[in-house]
């Protein structure tokens, strides 16, 4: 095998040098040396998006006790990572400055809403469900019939609940209470 002739020194010298050219700089600016994702720091805790009841996964970014984003899960074997356009919109939807986070009730012919608390409320809509449950039940039909039912309450679910709230609701209103009309608004 014959040998290929050395490249003189000068010439070496400066291919050497030409072949250096930007190994000693920086590649990146001080400004992207600087930044970083804002889920770094972050703890990541999977969830279930709330809506349809399909059950595309999430994973949910927390840092310092607060949400910081939410995103598809690309493990989860349902979705892959990929959400629909409700799904994709959780964060907006769990992190919203107009969000409701205290109870306004306005009383029967009032122009003013009032803040409650939450025990008070959850105690109106005990005594409620109950007052409306103890007028309206039927034991039983004219023709003899046991229904143990009530037509005087329904139920409405939101479409962010997800599939083990529904089926407690349904345990609860149905053979708990014995109300009939329940729907938990997923098709809606």
């Amino acid at each position: 095998m014959q040998e290929l002739p050395l490249l003189p020194e000068p010439v070496q010298t400066a291919v050497s040098q030409v072949m250096q050219v930007g190994s000693h700089t920086q590649p990146f600016s001080a400004e992207s040396i600087m930044k970083a994702p804002r889920i770094r720091g972050a703890k990541l805790a999977h969830s279930v998006c709330p809506y349809c009841a399909v059950g595309c996964g999430l994973n949910v970014y927390v840092k310092d006790g607060k949400v910081i984003d939410i995103e598809g899960n690309p493990d989860s074997p349902i979705n892959h990572g990929k959400l629909c356009p409700k799904g994709a919109a959780t964060f907006q939807y769990t992190v919203n400055s107009s969000r409701l986070t205290q109870v306004l009730y306005r009383a029967p012919y009032s122009d003013h809403w009032e803040v409650k608390s939450l025990d008070w409320a959850m105690e109106q809509i005990a005594q409620r469900i109950k007052q409306a449950r103890d007028e309206t039940f039927v034991e039983r039909l004219p023709d003899g019939r046991e229904v143990n039912h009530t037509l005087g309450i329904a139920s409405l679910g939101g479409a962010t609940l997800d599939v083990e709230e529904n089926y407690l609701m349904k345990k609860l209103f149905s053979g708990g209470l014995g109300i009939v009309s329940i729907e938990n608004q997923a098709r809606i």
